[in-house]
């Protein structure tokens, strides 16, 4: 029973740097693979464009003509071109298109709503206001 008291622990804490290691080697491979051109969001939720990749820094392109120096820890993730151009410029993914609506449907009508003492008196079944007593 003691036994297990004291191996909870250490397992528990081998778990966790593990997992941190991981998501460092993650974090790594991300800033080794950054190229100008790509579409990247930095840790403060800034999208912007790679122009330039140096030894510890990265040149971003926040907007036209503005250039920007950050450090590739700042890179939070590198985005497909889809998905970068989709945020930036306002398009749906193609999974978000709306249908188009079908030509042969009845348009629905709408009833006007009226506020006379008849449509009270019928109450809710007939679009009035509930009768009041």
């Amino acid at each position: 029973m003691n036994l297990i008291i004291l191996l909870l622990p250490i397992i528990a804490i081998v778990l966790m740097f593990r997992s941190q290691k991981k998501r460092q080697q993650q974090q790594q491979q991300m800033q080794t693979a950054l190229e100008p051109g790509a579409g990247v969001r930095t840790i403060g939720g800034l999208y912007a464009q790679v122009k330039a990749v140096n030894e510890e820094t990265v040149e971003l392109e926040i907007a036209p003509g503005v250039i920007t120096h950050f450090t590739k820890s700042a890179v939070a993730a590198v985005l497909d071109p889809q998905e970068y151009d989709a945020i930036i410029n306002g398009r749906p993914a193609d999974d978000e298109l709306p249908e188009p609506e079908a030509e042969d449907a009845e348009p629905v009508e709408a009833k006007p709503l009226t506020l006379t003492k008849d449509s009270a008196e019928k109450g809710d079944a007939e679009g009035g206001a509930p009768a009041s007593k």
